[in-house]
This record gives C-alpha cells, sequence and structure tokens, in this order.
C-alpha cells in the first residue's frame, strides 16, 4: 500500500507504565495496512515511568500527575505530534487538565471503548469493567457506556481488592509476571459473567498483557489499548 497523502504523527505520552505503552505502539503497527516500512504512521513516544502514579494520587495517596503528563504531552509535540494518545486507562482522570493546555486533541480512550462496543457489538447491554480502584471508583466507563445505554457492572470489594493485586502486587503485571494476575483477573471476570455481563473491558492497560479472550469464558473480551490503537491509526491516516 502507497499512501496518498502524508498521514498524522501519533504522539504517546507514555511510561504509565512502560510495558503498556509499547503494547499500544506494537497495536498501532499491527493495525497499519502497511506492506512495507515506509507505509507505517510515524509515532513519537515519550516514556517517562516516574509519571507519579494516577490510582494513588486519586485516592489522595500521591502527588498529582498531570504536570509531568503535561511535560511528555509537550516533548511529543515538540517531536511533531499531530494528535496525542495515552496508554493508561487511569491516566484519562486527568484528560479534561491536559487538554486545556494542549494545542492538539488527545484522544479519548473510554470515547473510542463506547464507539467501539456500539459499532462491534450492538447487543450489549450489560459491560463488566475490569479495572484499577481509581478508574472504577472516578467512573469513567460508567459515566461514559451510561450515554449509549449500557450498563457497567463493577467487582464487589474483594475481587476488586484481586484485580489491584493482579497489577501491583508483588507478583503482579507491574512487576512482570503473568500466570497468577491472570488467574486472578479471569476469576473476577467469570464473577461479572455470573451477574449478566456480555462483555468485559479490560480496563487497565496492564490486563490485556496477561488476559485474552480464551480466559473469558461468555462474554467478549474488549482491549482498550487495542481500541484505541485502531482509533489513532484511522485518524492518523485520515488525515483530520
Amino acid at each position: 500500500m502507497r499512501m496518498s497523502h502524508k498521514p498524522l504523527t501519533i504522539g504517546i505520552v507514555g511510561g504509565m507504565g512502560p510495558e503498556a505503552t509499547a503494547d499500544l505502539f506494537r497495536k498501532i503497527i499491527r493495525a497499519t495496512p502497511a506492506k512495507r516500512d515506509q507505509d507505517h504512521i510515524p509515532v513519537v513516544i515519550v516514556s517517562d515511568p516516574t509519571i507519579p502514579d494516577r490510582t494513588e494520587a486519586l485516592l489522595g495517596e500521591g502527588e498529582d500527575p498531570l504536570p509531568a503528563m503535561a511535560r511528555s504531552a509537550e516533548a511529543c509535540l515538540r517531536a511533531g505530534a499531530d494528535f496525542l494518545i495515552m496508554p493508561c486507562n487511569t491516566a484519562h482522570c486527568f484528560h479534561p487538565g491536559l487538554c486545556q493546555g494542549i494545542a492538539v486533541p488527545v484522544l479519548h480512550m473510554m470515547e473510542e471503548v463506547a464507539r467501539f462496543l456500539a459499532a462491534s457489538h450492538p447487543g450489549v447491554r450489560k459491560v463488566g469493567l475490569l479495572a484499577t480502584t481509581g478508574t472504577v471508583q472516578l467512573a469513567l466507563y460508567q459515566e461514559t457506556l451510561s450515554e449509549d445505554g449500557l450498563e457497567v457492572i463493577v467487582p464487589g470489594e474483594e475481587d476488586q481488592g484481586k484485580v489491584m493485586e493482579a497489577i501491583y502486587g508483588d507478583q503482579g503485571v507491574k512487576a512482570g509476571y503473568y500466570d497468577g494476575p491472570r488467574r486472578l483477573f479471569s476469576g473476577v471476570a467469570a464473577n461479572l459473567v455470573a451477574r449478566g455481563a456480555t462483555a468485559i473491558i479490560a480496563g487497565c492497560t496492564e490486563i490485556p498483557l496477561a488476559l485474552d479472550q480464551a480466559d473469558v469464558e461468555g462474554a467478549v473480551l474488549v482491549d482498550p489499548t487495542d481500541v484505541l490503537a485502531r482509533a489513532a491509526v484511522a485518524r492518523a491516516l485520515g488525515g483530520e
């Protein structure tokens, strides 16, 4: 495939976390209809793992990450990015503040997931959410998907603890472990399916690193990282 016009440059505000950033970049590459190097989309990645933890900040236990996120965004712009994406679900709690000081669009992961569900799974009415406690408590997915008439159900307190352990624990995904987290994620997902969910959102970018469709029975697994990657490719190739 040869481009009829120059694609826009995607900027990734990354490091939240580093492997999730690499996963997003990989999914952008795989979503691009390219047959040679020159057919791919320019991507600028600023991966700053020193950005303070978003969940800790939202729970009142850590430093505000927005200034560091804004510095990474500005670095992307200086490097030529035409629009920005972030591989961290919880970071979207800070999306409005980030957009205020940025001169280019910042795609919104939850809005892209809502569009994806409406277009690809219109029969889904009840969605289960696997996400950090910060994302759950700030109702990022609940508020966005409710506008499309979708009900979002979240894990109970004990199951939410398992999700956090699978992400942040000593043998969690952020520490480079996958088998134990996979069992925890799949168990919580099964409980959400038992409560009526016909789709499960892997609403933390570490979750798809350990969980795939084969681990979830009775519901479609939605990977927001993949949804965001495809939306970014469409925007870059569309030139808008």
